[in-house]
């Protein structure tokens, strides 16, 4: 079963045949969530036509079938674009190729260093750490030794494999579900990529918790998140994660703001005057 597959059955299995107002009778039911047939009947496409999409013998599925499917599968915006990304791999892997920026271009990089009140990084899509301002590695980045610019990060990799990261997060759970449906959604982006394979394939040998979660083949994307911190000199912070879109197609911005008046603000004020006692507002790249 191809990638397809997997998440076309995983999807169904979550739905009850009550939330698809269809009656069970009280018979007992070998799969869970919807069989085949339901979903198709639901979808307006055939049980055999169906099947195949599932045992990844589709080809040319047309927009009327994938929006069909969405409908009965109840998918959300994120997921429906993950179901036409998986269903037309050759389209997306004939797209241009991923080539992450070696260097920032001058405006993002002068743009990052004025927001000295914001922790603001430069992500690539599978969150390798392209650049970052002091005070964004003052709040992720310094339980690492060593200075800023040596071995910047993954932040997948450190959220599964960086023990004080992952104190770090007061809702790691939360947090590791979200990183993961982001990656699912960068995997389907970009088939070709070995970079993203190789990503997955370590993750998944290193943390079986990854692996579950990896296999549960849930999608999201990841723009805004609220980040609970527990961080070791400033305590509890609460950051509200945005992305900021670029002109770079393979490069974003994420920044990291707090509720004006809170608790969280008074934090992230003294932590930045922690930093700017012993750092320049140079913005660190790789």
């Amino acid at each position: 079963m191809d990638e397809l597959g997997k998440f076309l059955k995983s999807r169904r299995a979550r739905l009850l045949p009550a939330d698809a107002g269809l009656g069970h009778y009280g018979e007992r039911r070998r799969v869970p969530g919807l069989r085949r047939e339901e979903l198709a009947q639901l979808a307006g496409v055939s049980a055999s036509y169906y099947a195949r999409l599932e045992q990844g013998l589709g080809q040319n599925v047309s927009d009327g079938v994938l929006d069909a499917l969405s409908r009965a599968l109840r998918l959300d915006e994120a997921e429906h674009a993950h179901l036409v990304a998986l269903a037309r791999p050759n389209r997306a892997a004939a797209g241009r190729p991923r080539q992450v920026p070696r260097q920032l271009p001058l405006g993002l990089r002068r743009l990052m260093a004025m927001m000295d009140e914001v922790p603001v990084m430069a992500l690539s899509p599978t969150a390798d750490v392209l650049a970052w301002n002091p005070l964004a590695h003052a709040v992720f980045g310094a339980q690492h030794e060593g200075p800023p610019d040596e071995g910047l990060p993954n932040m997948t990799r450190m959220i599964f494999l960086d023990p004080s990261t992952r104190a770090l997060f007061a809702n790691w759970e939360v947090k590791a579900r979200s990183v993961v449906a982001h990656l699912r959604m960068v995997a389907a982006r970009f088939p070709a990529d070995g970079r993203v394979q190789a990503l997955v394939s370590e993750l998944s040998s290193a943390s079986s918790e990854f692996g579950e979660l990896w296999e549960d083949h849930s999608v999201a994307n990841c723009d805004s998140f609220t980040n609970v911190l527990r961080h070791p000199q400033v305590g509890e912070l609460t950051l509200f994660q945005e992305v900021l879109r670029t002109e770079e197609p393979e490069l974003m911005l994420v920044a990291f703001t707090v509720e004006p008046g809170s608790p969280s603000e008074s934090a992230l004020r003294l932590l930045g005057a922690l930093t700017g006692e012993r750092a320049d507002r140079r913005v660190v790249v790789s």
